[in-house]
């Protein structure tokens, strides 16, 4: 093996400064790092150069339309690990790097300083002080250079004492910080950044089928009978109305109830098989309403405070027209048919799926799916819950993300993907501002436990945000569908104070869970028939669910996945967390800490601890706590203490607590 031959010009010319592990980034820059818009956003980076120069750093950030760096100052925590923060305000993608050079005049000021206290003869130090502030003076802007100037004029004629002490000023001191030329000056390369709104991080999400929204189950529902409903859904707490897809579907192969091939004449069929005679993916299915229907609910909603969500599956019916317009996006079988799309054992005889690669799809199909998102962002709709990303190429959504957030910076999309961890985060990583989890599987105490330190103490925490659905048309859990009403609350506790992003699909409030015999699918799926329901059926948990919801607009705390604590309470069938509102010094202000039964059938009385330290309280410290779904207050001293739950009552407890005395 050879050595590579280097001119010694070119050599030199390389950083002397070594800037390394800058965090956060994702995959060393080669995507970007999540944040919210005017959150404060902390660097860290390895910065140290040869020989024993003092060193000085920034943070250098730029916004969506780039333009001239913001500068913010990096400091020396230990062992050359640097630290910053800046707070981008402006939502879209942007970048930031981190930048480090010599501090000529504070490398000089360091060494006077201890040559002087040493008693050495600091007279020749001076004349070099001197000098360097005139050097400064030379290559700064005039008005710099002005006051560079004025401060060696000013020292110069002094004796040595006074020469020290003008250098040592913290006027000289500014002076040459301002004018600094940065020798040997080093950059990483940018980072890039997505910047977006609050909504991605913090939102509840509640989905519905607007077919089922007419109260007669024999009249199919449309978006003027959403409307009625909006005020009981504003009332519950939620800020997202999701809806499974409206666009017109398909005759060909349609599923009649509980997925069966047998449809009845009035079976309105899967909104997943898209498209026929009506049109395709940027069309409305006619029974639904108009496109004026539908913009008038857009309105609607936003009244409400509510905005709307709805599905982007890339599938078709075998009806859907761009079989006939564009047979080069599908992938033909031998005998001029077309396979139907299947997830063993799933099948969907009513879907056929696009190929992403055949003859004519680069750039047709893939510009025209652009286009559909494009379109409905025209409509007013802004956030796109995405079915079976995983199944789709990861290059087509990189590209197909960055085109429509492009022109629409608040766009969002939720990644529809249990699937395999890497697969998921990987989505993230391309483009996917929130994503489904396994958390619809986490029944356990150690298994949440340790699913939420890994989304919020490794890598994903800087790219993947989780929403905590606890139910979807296509999953009835199995806990769900033996636990009765406490299960519903168990589930709806955790999902709600884990993470910021939480939805259910309607039903959940009522309890359904009567299951396909052995199956976590709905008996009477929603998906193949339209649904009535009794809205204030014995037994429903509406009322706990609005009190969790307004809890969490409360609460900042419970605003995001990110900070999770879990504490010790002495049963594996309790888990116990908490959340802290923190002081920009990272001081906490107040918690809330959340105990909740993972055991929906039995009583459970185990030990805890309070949290004490977490407020720099010694073990026999005292606290203030209100219980925030129960309405009551009361105080907490010392460490060691009980906790009792019945599930049959209300299986959590959700407490806020602050030191005694302490205003919050």
């Amino acid at each position: 093996m050879s050595y590579a031959s280097i001119d010694a010009v070119d050599a030199a010319k390389r950083p002397r400064i070594a800037i390394e592990a800058v965090r956060p980034s994702v995959d060393g820059g080669r995507f970007p790092v999540k944040t919210i818009a005017g959150r404060p956003i902390t660097v860290e980076a390895d910065i140290f150069a040869d020989g024993h120069e003092v060193l000085r750093a920034e943070i250098l950030w730029r916004g969506p339309n780039g333009g001239d760096w913001k500068r913010a100052a990096m400091a020396e925590v230990v062992n050359d690990r640097w630290t910053g923060t800046f707070t981008p305000d402006e939502i879209g993608r942007q970048e930031f790097l981190v930048e480090a050079w010599w501090d000529d005049f504070g490398t000089f000021r360091r060494d006077l300083t201890k040559k002087r206290d040493a008693g050495f003869d600091v007279a020749l130090e001076t004349d070099e002080g001197i000098e360097m502030l005139e050097e400064f003076s030379a290559k700064a802007e005039p008005k710099l250079a002005r006051a560079l100037a004025d401060a060696a004029l000013r020292t110069r004629p002094l004796d040595v004492a006074g020469r020290v002490a003008e250098l040592l000023s913290s006027d000289a001191a500014q002076a040459a910080k301002a004018g600094d030329p940065r020798h040997h000056a080093a950059r990483t390369e940018p980072f890039p950044l997505e910047v977006e709104r609050t909504k991605a991080e913090f939102a509840s999400w509640y989905e519905l089928f607007p077919r089922s929204e007419s109260g007669d189950p024999a009249r199919h529902g449309t978006f003027r009978d959403v409307i009625k409903r909006l005020p009981m859904i504003r009332d519950m707490g939620f800020d997202v109305l999701y809806f499974p897809p409206i666009s017109p579907i398909g005759s060909s192969n349609r599923k009649g109830p509980n997925n069966t091939l047998t449809p009845g004449p009035n079976d309105p069929g899967s909104p997943y098989a898209i498209g026929s005679e009506a049109g395709g993916h940027d069309a409305l299915h006619p029974e639904l309403g108009s496109l004026e229907d539908f913009k008038a609910l857009v309105d609607a909603a936003a009244e409400h405070g509510l905005e709307l969500a709805i599905d982007f599956a890339i599938q078709c019916s075998p009806d859907h027209p761009w079989l006939k317009e564009h047979p080069g996006w599908f992938k033909w079988r031998p005998d001029g048919s077309m396979k139907y799309a299947e997830n063993p054992p799933k099948k969907y005889q009513d879907i056929v799926n696009v190929d992403f690669y055949g003859p004519d799809a680069v750039p047709g199909l893939w510009a025209a799916l652009r286009d559909v998102v494009l379109f409905w962002a025209e409509q007013g709709v802004k956030i796109y819950r995405v079915d079976n990303p995983h199944t789709k190429p990861f290059p087509f959504w990189e590209w197909m993300i960055a085109e429509v957030k492009a022109k629409h910076p608040d766009a969002m999309f939720l990644s529809e993907a249990f699937t395999r961890p890497k697969v998921m985060y990987r989505l993230a990583k391309v483009g996917y501002g929130q994503s489904y989890t396994y958390f619809t599987w986490r029944n356990h105490k150690k298994e949440l436990e340790d699913y939420l330190i890994e989304l919020t103490t490794t890598a994903p925490k800087d790219f993947f945000r989780p929403n905590f659905f606890v139910n979807t048309p296509d999953i009835n859990p199995f806990f769900l569908q033996t636990s009765g009403r406490p299960g519903f609350l168990i589930r709806a506790a955790l999902a709600t104070t884990l993470s910021g992003l939480w939805g259910m699909y309607n039903g959940f409030e009522i309890c359904e869970s009567a299951p396909l015999p052995g199956k976590e699918e709905y008996l009477d799926s929603e998906k193949y028939e339209i649904r009535i329901r009794n809205w204030n059926q014995p037994g429903n948990i509406i009322q706990e669910i609005t009190r969790l919801n307004r809890i969490r607009k409360e609460n900042p705390a419970l605003q995001t996945h990110l900070g999770v604590k879990f504490y010790n309470c002495f049963d594996d069938n309790i888990i116990y967390y908490g959340k802290a509102r923190t002081a920009p010094d990272g001081t906490p202000i107040d918690m809330v800490l959340c105990f909740v039964a993972l055991d929906p059938h039995s009583e459970r009385t185990a030990g805890y601890e309070v949290p004490l330290w977490e407020f720099g309280l010694p073990d026999t410290g005292t606290v203030e706590v209100e219980d925030l779904m129960r309405g009551n207050s009361f105080t907490l001293t010392g460490k060691s203490h009980s906790i009792y739950i019945n599930p049959h009552e209300l299986p959590f407890h959700v407490w806020r607590l602050k030191p005694a005395g302490a205003v919050a």
